[in-house]
């Protein structure tokens, strides 16, 4: 039994180990046993539990008695009976099996569907009955209140079968080229399938109507995705009324709920590789998703991974054992893997014995084998002198280095560095030493731009700590530690401006509280000149005098913020005045325009009313155009903004225009004249 953890949650693979032949006699396989350790320690859970080739699906019966797997070659069905821990029967098929659903509790009523159209019933005894639909089908749902059975396949339509009439019903048709899976809600028994455009369409059966249509395609590509075609739908699951997981062919799996068309969570395996199947174990909300490659599972409100398990062969299809923590696959080989995880749930209770035996080794965990070796670099080697090695036995390649034993290696670093538990010691000095600094008081290192900024900041920690110490609760993080503020202390061109109104206006007291700062900065840039390790503390008033004086500080807001405005009103007739006497020492010289060749001049307004409109926003400038009528805004059905433009014609066009206007008005007047004086002659002639 192999046992691996990933996240902390310990994965028993029960199927792992060669398995004997069949031709082989008891007396042979004994000695294999007496002479094999691997053999001796593995657990045959139940007996012959594989294919002669390969295995594509596999399914537990309702009851939990009875596993049945199909696969090939020649097509085939087993069932295995879990009292027995052996197999029940075999049966031969003529085709090879795409999908099948067990209809009763036990092995009694199964419907296979197969490769060539056929969709074959078996009994009890066997098989009972054949038939065939219309196109290639994928995937198949039965709907239990009516007794239909719906095909999906290779066709724009749904076909449905009742198996108490004993007859093809009116199929659905349906908006999609073709379709690729298909399940029943088993709450509402509303059905859903999944095209190979990437849409999920949801059909009522008692109306034959659709009711909704999800566009999974479009959802499914994110900022972190690369996606080469369009991802079709290869897999779906109900879960409960409301919820659903609908599994990609570019390896996206999206979870739904169905009152509304976001989906709740995108997760991406990263393999580029359809999904194969999705399943939900309630137990711990988790959602099951498998590919060709891993099998992954997921919390279903967080998206976060919970464990994952890689098998040697590729999967074609996954079961979980209801309610326990057992769970089956179907592999491209001819061995069906079992593993078990008790984090899922406890053992079937026929192999309660599961739980006794991971009990035992989780209490005496035993070492593995890489616990008595050292993986090392070829630049690690040629540190210890080792580089000759290479190549030899003492060596094993592995990855981007080698393994070695660790006995070797310790022997090898002594001989190397002899003086290594010198610098041990040496180092734990050290830490000691910095853990007694850490207690002193240490000189806070400003940075070149907004000094003040930070040293503010500073302070605001200092005092959000000491508070959070008292209430024991969790430090926020720095600002100054922040990546994402970070340019604004490098950059200069990110420096505060403390001469500017709004600065002056916002913060009142700034001035009071900027002279604090400033003897601060001064101070701590002595003491980085004179190099100093301990922070003096500043000569001037003492911490009674500063709050003292911070009370005054807030009696006095007001009239600080009269002084402010009062200075700035007095600033800003100084810079009045400066501009009206530069204004009258600049002589006024007459300038040229050069007018393009078509245009007319009119007047000055037109230039000045095109640098205005070139002055204001784009929105701005948008809202008139609406208002003219030369463009119009409208909201397309994907959900984006269409906007058209009509040109303004120019000065020459209209005038071509309104001589062609003149010019067909005049012939149509001659027309009417010369057709009134025909009529004239003609009314003389007959009264001649």
């Amino acid at each position: 039994m192999q046992v691996s953890s990933l996240n902390e949650v310990k994965i028993y693979s029960l199927s792992a180990g060669r398995s004997l032949p069949e031709w082989l006699s008891d007396r042979k396989k004994r000695a294999l046993q007496k002479k094999d350790v691997d053999i001796r320690r593995r657990i045959e859970l139940i007996q012959d539990f594989e294919m002669p080739t390969v295995s594509t699906k596999i399914k537990v019966s309702r009851d939990g008695q009875y596993i049945m797997a199909v696969g090939t070659y020649k097509p085939r069905v087993r069932c295995f009976d879990t009292y027995q821990l052996s197999q029940k029967f075999e049966r031969c098929l003529d085709s090879e099996v795409v999908t099948f659903e067990i209809l009763s509790d036990d092995y009694s009523k199964i419907v296979f569907l197969q490769c060539g159209r056929f969709v074959e019933f078996h009994s009890q005894h066997g098989h009972y009955y054949r038939t065939r639909i219309p196109k290639f089908g994928r995937d198949f749902s039965y709907h239990y209140p009516s007794c239909d059975l719906y095909f999906v396949g290779a066709s724009s339509e749904v076909y449905r079968l009742n198996l108490e009439q004993g007859r093809f019903l009116n199929s659905l048709q349906t908006e999609a080229s073709e379709s690729n899976v298909c399940d029943i809600n088993p709450v509402h028994f509303l059905f859903a399938m999944g095209t190979a455009e990437g849409k999920v369409e949801c059909w009522d059966p008692r109306t034959r109507n659709r009711v909704g249509l999800l566009d999974c395609a479009l959802s499914s590509v994110t900022a972190d995705t690369e996606i080469e075609g369009l991802p079709s739908i290869s897999a779906l699951k109900f879960d409960g009324a409301l919820n659903m997981a609908v599994g990609t062919s570019t390896g996206q799996v999206l979870l739904y709920d169905l009152r509304s068309s976001n989906p709740l969570i995108v997760k991406d395996h990263h393999y580029g590789l359809p999904i194969k199947l999705v399943q939900f174990q309630h137990q711990l909300d988790l959602i099951i998703s498998a590919d060709s490659r891993i099998i992954k599972m997921w919390n279903k409100d967080t998206g976060k991974i919970f464990t994952s398990m890689e098998p040697e062969h590729d999967i074609n299809d996954v079961c979980l054992y209801p309610n326990s923590g057992m769970l089956m696959t179907a592999n491209e080989a001819p061995k069906m893997n079992i593993y078990y995880i008790p984090v899922l749930g406890p053992a079937p209770k026929w192999c309660s014995f599961l739980d006794n035996l991971t009990e035992e080794l989780e209490e005496n965990p035993e070492s593995t084998v890489y616990d008595d070796y050292k993986f090392v670099t070829r630049k690690d080697l040629e540190n210890l002198g080792l580089a000759h090695l290479i190549g030899s036995s003492l060596l094993r390649a592995y990855m981007h280095g080698f393994f070695m034993d660790i006995r070797l290696y310790h022997k090898a670093k002594m001989m190397a560095n002899p003086f290594a538990y010198e610098e041990y010691r040496r180092e734990k000095i050290r830490q000691k030493i910095e853990e007694t600094r850490a207690q002193r008081v240490q000189l806070k290192k400003l940075p070149k731009v907004n000094k003040e900024l930070a040293l503010k900041l500073i302070e605001e920690e200092g005092e959000e700590q000491q508070i959070s110490k008292k209430r024991k609760q969790k430090n926020l993080p720095s600002l100054l530690k922040d990546d994402r503020f970070k340019v604004m202390f490098e950059n200069p061109d990110f420096q505060v401006d403390e001469q500017s109104e709004e600065f002056r206006l916002l913060n009142p007291l700034v001035s009071k509280i900027s002279e604090k700062r400033k003897r601060k900065l001064k101070i701590l840039e002595e003491l980085e000149a004179q190099g100093q390790e301990e922070e003096e503390e500043p000569e001037g008033k003492a911490s009674d005098a500063e709050s003292s004086e911070s009370s005054d500080d807030e009696k006095g807001w007001v009239e600080e913020v009269r002084k402010q405005r009062k200075l700035l009103r007095q600033e800003e007739k100084l810079k009045r005045q400066e501009r009206l006497k530069e204004d009258q020492q600049t002589l006024l010289k007459p300038q040229f325009f050069e007018i393009k060749e078509g245009e007319e001049f009119r007047s000055f307004k037109d230039s000045a009313k095109k640098q205005k409109l070139m002055k204001k926003t784009l929105e701005d400038r948008l809202k008139i155009e609406e208002k003219l009528g030369t463009l119009n805004v409208s909201d397309t059905t994907v959900g984006s903004k269409q906007a058209t433009f009509k040109l303004k014609k120019s000065e020459q066009q209209r005038k071509q225009q309104e001589a062609e206007k003149q010019h067909r008005q005049e012939r149509k007047s001659l027309r009417r004249s010369a057709s009134h004086l025909k009529s004239r002659r003609g009314r003389g002639q007959l009264f001649h």
